[in-house]
């Protein structure tokens, strides 16, 4: 999971608060909105860090706080995000992010920085991801389902990409600081889309630079 920088939200999203009888369901312009989020979150989903595109049929919109517990956030752009299609349409054991998740709320909201969603997720070898905040951890399991095999797999296919990068830098030498650096500027910086599942990648790093004298 990834902290999400929020932007400016479309302009028709304020208007429509201003209306009476104001609601989500008869936001007109969700369109805009969905380009939005897939903009500021450069491409990736809020919860499992998989490609979204822009669109009814490619993408969904989650609001961290649900609607049915919390009405008066359903327009807040804060409290929405883009997230994948999380399996729509298929045996509950396969759903998961936004579809797994329906009517129930999560602990830590990956767009609020107060949050500091980076630094309650690791990592573990066999792709698993996981939290120390037991709550929130067990969250990750049984309402985003985010150790679902497939995004277990795909998260260890990025975790031995960068072992591979790895290995082959220390091949040529000790690897430093600044090296490692780049690598993670590499991986995150910049501008438009990042390549899904990319923090798994960033939190790896971050731990060696952990490890490393200034």
């Amino acid at each position: 999971m990834k902290a999400i920088a929020k932007g400016a939200e479309p302009a028709s999203l304020p208007r429509h608060r201003m209306k009476l009888n104001c609601d989500y369901d008869n936001y007109p312009d969700k369109d805009a909105l969905r380009r939005a989020l897939v903009t500021e979150q450069r491409g990736i989903c809020c919860y499992c860090m998989g490609r979204i595109r822009s669109g009814p049929d490619t993408m969904k919109i989650e609001h961290w706080h649900c609607q049915t517990k919390h009405p008066t956030e359903q327009l807040k752009y804060r409290n929405l995000l883009g997230a994948c299609l999380g399996g729509h349409g298929q045996p509950w054991h396969l759903q998961h992010c936004d579809t797994r998740k329906g009517d129930d709320d999560i602990r830590w909201n990956p767009a609020d920085p107060a949050h500091r969603i980076e630094t309650r997720i690791r990592y573990e070898m066999d792709g698993s991801i996981r939290s120390d905040d037991t709550a929130f951890d067990k969250e990750l399991d049984t309402v985003l389902n985010l150790n679902l095999p497939r995004l277990k797999n795909n998260r260890k296919g990025v975790l031995d990409g960068i072992l591979g990068w790895w290995r082959q830098e220390r091949g040529r030498g000790s690897v430093s600081r600044s090296r490692l650096k780049r690598e993670c500027d590499y991986r995150v910086g910049g501008i438009g889309e990042l390549e899904p599942f990319c923090q798994v990648t960033v939190w790896w790093i971050e731990q060696r630079l952990e490890r490393k004298p200034a």
